[in-house]
C-alpha cells in the first residue's frame, strides 16, 4: 500500500492487528517495556536527588544531576520508543522480534525522532508566544478577551495532539525533513481525525487498566498500544519501511 492511500481509519482492525502482534511475541514486549521503566525511574531519581523540598537546586551538585537526568531520560525515550516501535512493526509483518531487537540502538533513528519531536516542540512554543502576545494585547482592552486567544490556542492544541499523534512512525520510517514530517502527518490524519480521536480514547483505556492492575499491567498495557498505534499507522501511512529501522 502506497503511504497515506488509506481515506479512513478502521479503529477495530487496528485493535485487533495490534493484539495478534502482541500475542506473537508478549514476554520481549513485557521485558522491554519493564527495562525502560526501571531505567527512566533511576535517571527521574538522580534528577530529584539534585532538588530540595521547596523544589530548589542545590548548588552545582544539583545542576550537574538535572543535567544528567534531563540528558539520560531523553536517550532512554529515544531508546525506548524506537525499539518498541521497530518491535512492533516486526510483529505486525508476522516475525517473532527477539529482545535483541527491542534492544539495539540506532543512533541515526534516534537522532531522526529527536530532531522532529523538537521541530513539533518549536511549533507549539510559537503557538504559545503568539497566544500570549495577543491575550497580552487584548487585556489592555478587557481582561475577559484573554479568553480568546487562550480558548484558540487550546483548541489549536488538542488539533494538533490528534494529527501528530504519528510523528514517531513517520520521523523513524520515513525519509521526511523535520517540518516535512508534521506536515505530511498533518495531511494524512485529517481525514480520519475523528477516528484517531477514538483510538486515542481505546488507548488511553487500555493504559488505565493497566495502571489500575496497581501498577503492573502498565508493562503489558503500554507495548500493547503501541502494537495497535502500530497497526493503526499503517493503515493510514503505508506498511514500507524507507529507513530499515525493522530490517
Amino acid at each position: 500500500m502506497t503511504a497515506g492511500t488509506s481515506s479512513r481509519l478502521r479503529v477495530g482492525q487496528a485493535v485487533e492487528d495490534g493484539w495478534q502482534a502482541f500475542r506473537r511475541s508478549p514476554w520481549p514486549f513485557v521485558f522491554f517495556a519493564l527495562l525502560v521503566g526501571v531505567l527512566s525511574a533511576i535517571v527521574q531519581a538522580i534528577g530529584n536527588a539534585g532538588i530540595n523540598e521547596e523544589g530548589e537546586v542545590l548548588g552545582a551538585g544539583g545542576l550537574i544531576a538535572a543535567l544528567v537526568s534531563l540528558i539520560g531520560s531523553t536517550i532512554v525515550s529515544l531508546w525506548g520508543t524506537t525499539g518498541l516501535v521497530r518491535g512492533a512493526w516486526m510483529a505486525l509483518e508476522g516475525r517473532r522480534p527477539a529482545f535483541a531487537d527491542f534492544s539495539r540502538w540506532d543512533g541515526a533513528a534516534a537522532t531522526r525522532l529527536f530532531v522532529r519531536q523538537l521541530a513539533l516542540a518549536l511549533v507549539i512554543l510559537v503557538i504559545a508566544a503568539v497566544a500570549a502576545v495577543v491575550a497580552f494585547g487584548l487585556m489592555q482592552i478587557n481582561q475577559l478577551l484573554v479568553w480568546i486567544p487562550a480558548v484558540v490556542a487550546l483548541a489549536v492544541f488538542v488539533y494538533l495532539a490528534v494529527n501528530q499523534k504519528f510523528i514517531a512512525y513517520v520521523a523513524l520510517l520515513q525519509q521526511r525533513g523535520p517540518l516535512d514530517t508534521i506536515q505530511h502527518g498533518r495531511q494524512v490524519v485529517d481525514p480520519s481525525w475523528w477516528s484517531v480521536v477514538l483510538l486515542l480514547i481505546v488507548e488511553s483505556a487500555i493504559i488505565l487498566v493497566g495502571l489500575l492492575l496497581c501498577g503492573v499491567g502498565l508493562v503489558a498495557a503500554f507495548p500493547l498500544a503501541l502494537c495497535i498505534s502500530t497497526a493503526a499507522y499503517r493503515q493510514l501511512f503505508g506498511s514500507d519501511d524507507q529507513t530499515g529501522l525493522a530490517s
